[in-house]
Order: structure tokens, then sequence, then C-alpha cells
């Protein structure tokens, strides 16, 4: 354990001077980035890494696409593309606290099935803001259905959901493949050679429905993270006025321009980080329930 520790160590402060120096993470966040990753890393091993390296290096890469286009939705969002502490554990901390319970329950499939919802839902909510914004339609509240301006909290659209389905369904991909080798559980019905060898556990593996029945969930959970995250945004989340531009943001204290930000509704502790962590937390608990379910 202590050797596994080490090595997990090693390879997260790599990954993270890796982001670093990529402009993907800022100093705080690469220090968080580290400590998670040696967290997950080290007490989860292969498959744990595998699903954090997805989360990241997929939402780390959509932050940098079509970045001149998104430049103007700049205002509007609490930070910037380099993230910081708060946004690296709101976004990976659930996923952290299910490797340790993985440690103390090693044979149970809901910590496995908690940390890959967890970053399913962070990975969904990334998809969705990166490339939701891309469309041509405007967003809709999803409270009450009124367009609103690209990149206001809690709105939606068919592009941003198709694209948080696709964010979510790529993690619960690596989720389903190694969902045996992480829980040591086979599902009834069957068994899959080529899947079990994938997984390394030997010739009872999941078949390709039930593999299938793993993905969905794990995808779905996800999306529904997301949709909490977008529900919260629009309802419950400190929203600011900047009095200078006459726009809605969420950053505070100061605006992009300078000028202090006025409160305008939202609970004032409810900022995105806390937001993205319910969104995390939310899609894991729906998993576990899943999870517990089919055992």
């Amino acid at each position: 354990m202590l050797i596994q520790l080490l090595a997990g160590f090693i390879l997260a402060c790599i990954i993270a001077f890796a982001a670093r120096k990529a402009r993907a993470l800022n100093r705080s966040g690469a220090f968080a980035a580290a400590g998670l990753g040696t967290v997950i890393f080290g007490l989860g091993g292969l498959g744990w890494a595998v699903l954090l390296l997805v989360f990241f290096v997929s939402s780390s890469g959509l932050s940098k696409l079509a970045k001149r286009r998104k430049r103007s939705l700049d205002e509007k969002a609490a930070k910037g593309s380099e993230r910081d502490a708060g946004q690296v554990l709101a976004n990976g901390g659930i996923a952290g606290v299910f490797a340790l319970l993985h440690a103390f329950f090693p044979e149970a499939a809901w910590p496995w099935a908690g940390c890959a919802a967890a970053l399913a839902a962070a990975n969904a909510d990334t998809w969705a803001t990166e490339l939701g914004v891309l469309g041509k339609a405007l967003p809709v509240l999803i409270t009450t259905g009124k367009p609103v301006e690209p990149g206001t909290s809690g709105g939606i659209s068919w592009a941003g959901t198709l694209a948080a389905l696709t964010g979510a369904g790529l993690v619960a991909l690596f989720g389903a493949l190694f969902w045996q080798g992480q829980t040591g559980i086979t599902l009834p019905g069957g068994a899959s050679p080529i899947l079990a060898n994938l997984l390394g556990a030997g010739t009872s593996g999941l078949t390709g429905r039930q593999g299938l029945l793993v993905f969905a969930a794990l995808a779905l959970c996800g999306l529904a993270g997301s949709l909490v995250d977008s529900l919260l945004g629009a309802t419950l989340q400190a929203v600011y006025h900047c009095p200078s531009c006459q726009k809605e943001t969420e950053r505070h204290p100061v605006h992009l321009c300078g000028t202090p930000t006025v409160w305008v509704r939202g609970w004032r502790w409810l900022d995105n980080d806390w937001v993205n962590a319910a969104c995390t937390l939310s899609g894991s608990i729906l998993a576990v329930i899943f999870s517990i379910g089919i055992r």
C-alpha cells in the first residue's frame, strides 16, 4: 500500500506539473490536483487513475476549444479557464472521498460506482458548458423555459444537453469497462471472455448487455448531476450585477472590468464551486443506489 501511495504521489505530481505548464491549472489548482491525484491513484489504483485522467484530459482540452469564440462569455463565468484549488476539489473531491471509502470497503461496488458517476457528472457539466455555448440556438432557463443569453446560470439547450450526455458517457464507458476489476462483482447472466480479459478478471466478466446496463446507468447519473447543477444555477446560486457593464455575472467581488459587483439573488455562499460539488454529489448518490440495487 505504501509503495502504491508513493507511486500515486509521483504520478499525480507529474500530471499536475504538466497541467500547470499547459495553463489548465493555476498554482493552487496544481497543488490541489497533486493531492487529489495521490488519494485516487494511490488508494484506488490503475482503474481509478484512468477515470480521473479521462475526466481531466477531456475537460481541460475542451476548455481550450474555440477559446476566442467563448471569450465574450468570460464576463458571466465565475472564473477563468485555469482551474484553481476550489474548482479542482469541487469537481474531483467527491471522487476522492469514494476512493478513500474504497480503501475501507475494497469488495463493495458502491465506492467505484460513486466515483465513476461523480466524475461523469463533472465531465457532463464541463462539456455542456464548453460546447453548449457554441450552439446557434439560444439556451432556455431550466425552470421557466424562457430564452436567456449564452453562459447564463441555469440555461440549458439541446446542444448542451447532448454534450453533457456525451461527456458523461465517456467517463461511464471506462466505469463499465473496469467495473468488475474494481468491484469484484459479476452481474448474473453469463460471461464475456473478451471483456473479462480487458478487466483482468479471468473468465467471468460482464456480458455485453450487462456492460451496456452499467454504462447507461453511469451515463444517466452523470447527466442527472449536470441537470442538478443547472437547476441550482437557475434558483439558489448567487448571481451578481455589474453596474458598469450592465451585465449579470457570477464574478464577485469585482467584474472583469474592475467594477465591484452587486448581489442580485441567490444564496450568497452558494457560488459555482459549491454548485459543482452538488452536481457531482447528486450523480454519485444515484449511482450508489443503482449499485446497491444490483448487489
